[in-house]
């Protein structure tokens, strides 16, 4: 049967599951040590061992440790959007999602609450790292704290959305983890965050330039330094462009899964 519903119970729903996603974190305090303390072993241990060793072609100012902090946010977004829809394979397990999927709520609702759950976790675990930012050498002003965030909520969007995607197909744990291993962490390492697409290979930098994560990264590098242009070329389109494959992606994860939980709905009507 075809779902009707207003929109106050369709607002309710996402805001139901979006409520369930910020609580179920409050009781886990780990996930906040996972998606946080690792990056940021990571951008201290990796960031001082290349410093000496390593220029990103086309810098010239910026030390390596500032040149990876955008990277190193990017991961604690991936990390987090990653923790979040892990609860999307074990609601499944558990029968939630079967009685949410019958409840007369729009597919997209579902998609939303969850999405927008972890994107809130993902934003607020980022902006705990930007604190960081000065002491790298990024300043931070009004302007650039503004579009920063902006520019967090898009891409947490879209890691979500994605890792959501996912997660809807995967029946256990362990696989969802081996398939966002062998493709996000190939998507953020190739996204700009360890070297700039200037100087890679051609090859490899039409791998770079096919992949959404690379101008998601670039978008983030050039808000944190707005308004003055960021010390290192990367070769790649301005703010407004990278902000709208960013967001176009974003949507276009957030229409496909919303697609695929309707066909299970379906399915199971």
């Amino acid at each position: 049967m075809p779902k009707t519903e207003s929109r106050p119970i369709l607002m309710a729903a996402i805001y139901s599951l979006w409520k369930r996603e910020i609580l179920r974190f409050v009781r886990d305090r780990n996930r906040l040590l996972g998606s946080i303390l690792q990056p940021l072993l990571l951008w201290v241990l990796i960031g001082s061992g290349f410093r000496g060793s390593f220029a990103p072609s086309g810098q010239t100012e910026a030390s390596y440790l500032e040149y990876i902090y955008p990277g190193t946010m990017m991961l604690i977004l991936l990390f987090t959007a990653i923790f979040s829809t892990i609860s999307v394979v074990e609601d499944k397990r558990e029968g939630f999602m079967q009685s949410v999927i019958v409840a007369p709520i729009h597919s997209l609702g579902i998609v939303l609450g969850k999405i927008l759950g972890g994107t809130t976790l993902a934003v607020g675990e980022a902006m705990v790292f930007l604190v960081l930012a000065p002491l790298v050498g990024i300043p931070v002003s009004v302007d650039s704290f503004v579009l920063t965030v902006g520019t967090l909520v898009l891409i947490a969007i879209s890691m979500t959305g994605l890792g959501f995607r996912i997660a809807w197909g995967m029946e256990s744990t362990a696989g969802f983890h081996a398939i966002m291993n062998l493709l996000l962490m190939p998507m953020w390492l190739l996204s700009g965050a360890f070297f700039p697409l200037t100087g890679a290979p051609d090859w490899l930098a039409w791998v770079m330039r096919v992949n959404p994560m690379t101008y998601a990264t670039a978008a983030l590098r050039r808000v944190l330094y707005y308004p003055d242009v960021n010390p290192v070329s990367d070769d790649l389109p301005g703010l407004a462009v990278c902000l709208g494959i960013t967001a176009l992606f974003g949507l276009v994860m957030a229409i496909w899964s919303s697609f695929v939980v309707g066909d299970r709905d379906r399915g199971s009507s």
